[in-house]
């Protein structure tokens, strides 16, 4: 857990202050928990967490649950509509803004995007259901992905249309 969190806050550039930090603290710590092995003070630390996470979402407006799967150096560049399933799974080195949503496409559909590494998802972007984001991907602000992008491209509109990344 420690280890995570100098990354991310290295990926903060040592700001404290961060929105984005705080809500990457209390995810880190929402991880860690499941590894205490004794079943009431498990039961303390979850309690915790839940305190905490609802405080962040509602402070920051990021709801980032212990359950998805987050790389290093994950950064929320701004906060606020910010919604990240908790069967989506994001790799190292991504970046998201304001009002990204990745998520369910249905409800009873249990399936979260896979996103690959050094992706960049812009304000108010919208991905959803079983789709994979490759690595080195671009997503354009607004645009709603719901179907799989290629590593190396940009998605753009709505729906997202993919395109080559320019070298």
């Amino acid at each position: 857990m420690f280890d995570n969190i100098r990354h991310d806050l290295r990926a903060y550039d040592y700001n404290w202050g961060a929105q984005g930090f705080w809500a990457m603290l209390v995810y880190r710590f929402g991880r860690w928990r499941y590894g205490i092995r004794p079943l009431p003070l498990r039961k303390l630390f979850s309690a915790l967490y839940k305190i905490s996470f609802k405080m962040i979402q509602i402070l920051t407006g990021i709801e980032l649950p212990c359950e998805a799967e987050v790389g290093r150096n994950f950064v929320i560049d701004h906060f606020g509509g910010i919604i990240v399933s908790g069967y989506a799974r994001i790799g190292d080195h991504c970046r998201i803004r304001n009002g990204v949503t990745i998520g369910l496409r249905r409800v009873e559909e249990k399936v979260a995007p896979i996103i690959g590494d050094n992706v960049d998802i812009g304000a108010g972007a919208k991905l959803l259901g079983p789709i994979r984001i490759g690595n080195n991907v671009i997503v354009g602000a607004n645009a709603v992905v719901i179907s799989d992008v290629p590593d190396d491209s940009i998605a753009v509109g709505v729906p997202a249309v993919v395109k080559p990344r320019r070298t």
